[in-house]
Formats: structure tokens, sequence, C-alpha cells
């Protein structure tokens, strides 16, 4: 039996009247990996063009910042420095990772690496940048040195890589449907959890420390204690394997997307479908805000004028009419 709960009564009404989407030119080709840094003033993007998009938020208006060149390579996945506004970390297939200053407008080091990088996790306390290439193996950079810490080669496919909030434990996901967790730095095999049938796509932690939830190739988005590293429920709305995840700033919402057309956002206690945003082709990228209720997404979008070409457009949805 599925227990109502006020919120979630209070959080539909909310979303009927905050659904408004913004959309704006991010790149001349597909977009990866989004998201927003700390104080969620500034929104990045980074594509197949090579390039990293970073726009600021005013308001309600998106504003594209500036545009970062360098990556020889496609910019598969970003991530901010948890505490530190102005710093962006990228992976890309040019076998480097690159952190830039956005405020001052640079690219502030570049780190050399063993192979083609499609993730990239900063540690919450800043300290460590994880990144997986495509032949499963995860490197370990200190971000005071800018030098390679630790390397550990992984003998299946690795999907995605995930700190927990304390950034003692690293969590990965693998083609055999599977969650491990090693400790941190000594990189220690702890759990290995059972997750899905299928292969494990993504993982998220909650901001809150209290769940994190993985999505699968069988459609599934299971949310896990994270204490107890017990599946607590299993979310089944969507038809496709699921690429991306996201958590609210509170921990309330999750967003989840596929190759479906629409974007599931579902209450994290009870599962239960809060709203979600027709698109118009697959999804391979959310991102909530980190203070409000802000979802931004990349869709695999052509161009209204020529089919042939990607679109490269960056949307936020939450906005109120």
């Amino acid at each position: 039996m599925v227990i109502h709960n006020k919120n979630v009564d209070e959080l539909q009404t909310y979303f009927k009247t905050h659904n408004k989407i913004k959309e704006q030119k991010a790149h001349t080709s597909k977009v990866h990996s989004v998201g927003w840094n700390c104080d969620g003033r500034r929104l990045a993007s980074g594509s197949f063009d090579k390039t990293v998009a970073v726009f600021t938020l005013d308001r309600e208006r998106i504003n594209k910042d500036s545009t970062f060149r360098g990556h020889t390579g496609s910019v598969d996945q970003l991530c901010w420095h948890a505490s530190m506004p102005d710093l962006l970390s990228t992976a890309s297939g040019d076998k480097t990772v690159r952190i830039w200053d956005v405020r001052a407008g640079k690219c502030a080091t570049i780190i050399n690496t063993n192979g083609e990088n499609i993730n990239i996790t900063w540690s919450p306390d800043g300290k460590t940048i994880a990144v997986g290439n495509k032949e499963d193996l995860v490197t370990f950079i200190d971000t005071r040195t800018h030098k390679i810490r630790a390397e550990k080669q992984f003998n299946f496919e690795v999907n995605e890589i995930a700190w927990n909030n304390t950034s003692d434990l690293f969590f990965l996901t693998n083609g055999q449907g599977c969650v491990h967790i090693l400790s941190y730095p000594s990189l220690e095999l702890q759990h290995v959890l059972k997750a899905h049938p299928g292969t494990c796509i993504c993982i998220e932690f909650d901001p809150t420390g209290k769940y994190f939830a993985t999505g699968s190739a069988d459609a599934l988005v299971s949310v896990w204690d994270a204490e107890e590293l017990a599946c607590v429920r299993v979310l089944s709305r969507l038809d496709w394997p699921v690429r991306t995840i996201s958590f609210s700033y509170d921990g309330k919402l999750l967003a989840s997307a596929s190759e479906d057309l629409l974007i599931d956002i579902a209450h994290t206690e009870t599962g239960e479908k809060i709203s979600d945003i027709s698109v118009d082709a697959a999804t391979f990228t959310v991102a909530w805000h980190p203070k409000q209720y802000l979802l931004a997404y990349a869709c695999d979008d052509k161009d209204s004028c020529d089919r042939r070409r990607d679109a490269g457009n960056l949307k936020v949805w939450g906005f109120s009419e």
C-alpha cells in the first residue's frame, strides 16, 4: 500500500504553475552533460563539439556567459567543485581532464590521463577528481598538486562513478547490474550490491545524504538507503534504459530520463509521480538546481531547419508561468 504524503499534493500543485521551459542555444552539436555550480548562479554544458558553455541565471533569465575551447575531443561529462563556485572540471575523449576557472575565463589546469575519458566526479571535500575511461580504468587526481594519486583497472564495464557525501566511499555502476563500493583512499572493495538484472547505467547521491539512486537498462530506477545499503523503492514509469538521474537540492524529488519522450519527476519518499516534462527526443543529461526547483536538461534534438544537424540546445524547466 502506498501511503499518500501531504507533501506530494503540495509539490504536484506547485508544478502546475511552475512548468515553463527556457531554452538556449548552447552548442553546434549534441550536448552530453549539464550541471549547476554550487551557488546556482552558473550552469555549464559539455558537448560533442569539443566545447564547454557556461550560462548565468539571473532571476528567470538564462544568459550565455562564455564558451571555453581547448579540448580536442568530445566533452563527455563535467562536474563543478562542491564549494568553490568558479571551478569546473571536464572529462574528454582527448585523454585529458581540464579544470576551468570560469570567473577568470580560462583553463587553469590540464591533466593528462591514460585513455579516452567518459565520466568524471569531484569528491564533495574537493580534494580528489575521479575520472573513468573507455577501458574501464578509473584515475584519481589530487586537486592540490594536479598529480595522479592512484589508478584502478576494473575487469568489467564501468558505467558511472560517484562519491558518497563524506568522500570516504567510492561507488561505481557496472555492466552486470551491480554497484561496487570501495573505501577511499585505500580503494579496497567494501560491498557489491546486486542492483538490477540489466546493466546499471547511472548513480546519483541525494544532497541530504539519506539516499542514492541507480538507473538501469531494465528501465527501472532504484532508490537506496545510503546507510543501510538497502533498496527502499523502485520506480518503473519509464520504458527505456535510464540514462540520467538527479535529486533536487532538498532530496525530495528525483528526476529520471531515457529515450522515453518524457522526463519523470518522482517524490523520493513515496515514489509517486509529481510531474513530467514532455521532450521531443532522447534525454541523456538532467541536473537539478542546488537551491530551487529548476531542472536543466539536454536532449538529442535536431535543428528545426535542418533535421540532419544536432540542435545543441540546453533547457531549464520549472519557471513560473
